[in-house]
């Protein structure tokens, strides 16, 4: 199975999948931390969490399979949604509660 296979099976067969830098129990940066607070704050206590720190092939095809240059990032559904600084805008307005809701 390719990369790309393993992150495509991850994303469509769990609700809510983030792939971050580190452990919900334990990020290794700032931005995967704001991250995990946010789901938290959503209600999400268990979402699916993929350390791209552990895997380079991951941490690479991520990025290629969103077409987003950055980590975290958020699939809901199936769907990409974002990284942190999308998951804090829609977190503010609202729209994270509804989509996760």
């Amino acid at each position: 199975m390719s990369v790309q296979d393993t992150i495509r099976e991850q994303v469509t067969t769990h609700k809510v999948v983030l792939y971050m830098k580190g452990t919900p129990q334990f990020p290794q940066c700032g931005f995967s931390a704001g991250a995990t607070q946010i789901l938290k704050s959503c209600g999400v206590t268990d979402p699916f969490t993929v350390n791209v720190l552990a895997d380079p092939e991951i941490r690479q095809g991520i990025k290629e399979y969103a077409n987003w240059p950055t980590i975290p990032q958020l699939y809901v559904n199936g769907e990409f949604v974002g990284g942190s600084d999308i998951m804090q805008e829609m977190f503010k307005n609202g729209e994270l509660q509804k989509l996760l809701g």
